[in-house]
Formats: C-alpha cells, structure tokens, sequence
C-alpha cells in the first residue's frame, strides 16, 4: 500500500525573511492572496520531509561536491522543481 502525501502551500512574501502564511490548499492561498494583494510566491511543499530529502528521493537533486551534504547547505536548501507560482504587482516594480 502506497503512503499518501500530503502537502502544504506556503507563502513568502516579497523581501520577506520567513514564510508570512501556510494553507491546506492552493484555492485558500490564492484567496487571501487576492484578498490581501500580497506579493511573494505561493510553494507546494511535502509534510514531515524536508524539501532537501525530497529532491533526493525524486532525483530532483544530486549532490555533486561534499558540502552539497552539509548542514549549512541542506537548511538554504530550496528546490525550483516544487509548484510554485509568483505574485507581482507590475506597478509597484
């Protein structure tokens, strides 16, 4: 039997340091998303695996020097191959 996933959405906001929102579902992001007129990018992420582990397990990602293990690496670690969507308004650029 194959183990469901279950995924979040997270929000970061332009020029934001920490994720600002986190939503069960892409349709209750893009909701407050329009609500509020935030800018940032909406991201698909896995619960209970780290976006490091993964890229690994899909071949997202494959280290190619040591430091690609390394704590430091693996807690900025990001991947483009997560759905994401960005939010901009063109007129405040």
């Amino acid at each position: 039997m194959q183990e469901e996933i279950k995924f979040v959405w997270v929000f970061h906001g332009l020029r934001g340091q920490f994720a600002s929102a986190v939503f069960s579902s892409k349709e209750k992001a893009e909701e407050w998303i329009n609500q509020t007129q935030v800018q940032g990018i909406l991201t698909k992420y896995p619960l209970d695996v780290s976006a490091y582990d993964w890229a690994l397990k899909h071949d997202y990602f494959i280290p190619k020097k040591e430091e690609h293990k390394s704590a430091e690496f693996i807690q900025k670690f990001s991947s483009a191959d997560n759905e994401h969507y960005h939010y901009v308004n063109d007129d405040e650029l």
